[in-house]
């Protein structure tokens, strides 16, 4: 395997599979089979799930939402998220806790780098959850910051696109995908993978990000095996 330690980074939205809103087992399912092959090869697996499928802070605050509380709700939706894909993984007898950056037992533990990475080399699959516990963080940044405390060798951010490209590949008809892009490239054509915190935190701590089609179920092993899909994002 090319990566011992990843974090990997899931979209809420990508969550709600062909429904609109919510969870689709569906697609939760093939989400926590794939984590399972990871594990079962001797991967180590940190996962940090968005909560777009339930709320979006920004988008709350768009409709008159307070930004604070907006953020707030976003965190606990991440919360939610997180709890389904631990119930889909234990369901399948891999072994997967909740930490949360925001104190609440029992519902997930209060997370701490020692305790996360613990677990991660007792084998078990640990979902971070809660964002950054701060409001004004999005969970992109939310995965930055664990993916460097937990010392991840990459992140791994699973999106429905199968990479970075010169623009919007569903609106862009001519767009062409990088296969490799460096961080100062991305910032200069403002190119938005991630908001700008996020990878200038990835950017400072040198941790590199592959961007890949996740929904496609098998792309995650390629990509731990070093197969050349999606886009590596590095120094």
């Amino acid at each position: 395997m090319k990566y011992n330690r990843v974090l990997l980074k899931l979209s809420g939205e990508s969550l709600m599979g062909e429904q609109g809103y919510g969870i689709d087992p569906d697609r939760l399912n093939d989400y926590a089979e794939q984590i399972k092959e990871a594990v079962a090869m001797g991967v180590q697996v940190g996962i940090v799930i968005g909560g777009g499928n339930i709320f979006r802070g920004l988008s709350g605050a768009s409709k008159g939402f307070d930004r604070y509380k907006g953020d707030q709700m976003g965190m606990l939706a991440t919360v939610i998220n997180g709890l389904a894909l631990q119930s889909a993984l234990q369901a399948m007898e891999v072994k997967a806790r909740v930490l949360t950056a925001i104190r609440m037992n029992p519902v997930g533990e209060y997370y701490d780098k020692p305790k996360a990475v613990e677990a991660l080399e007792n084998g078990e699959v640990v979902i971070l959850s809660a964002g950054t516990g701060n409001p004004y963080f999005t969970t992109d940044t939310g995965s930055s910051l664990r993916g460097i405390e937990i010392e991840a060798d990459v992140m791994l951010k699973g999106t429905r696109v199968d990479g970075i490209y010169t623009a919007d590949p569903e609106k862009d008809p001519t767009a062409t995908k990088f296969d490799e892009i460096t961080f100062d490239e991305i910032y200069n054509r403002g190119l938005k993978i991630m908001d700008l915190t996020a990878t200038t935190m990835c950017k400072e701590n040198n941790l590199d990000i592959v961007v890949f089609d996740m929904d496609t179920k098998g792309n995650l092993i390629k990509v731990l095996k070093g197969e050349n899909i999606g886009t590596l994002v590095k120094n």
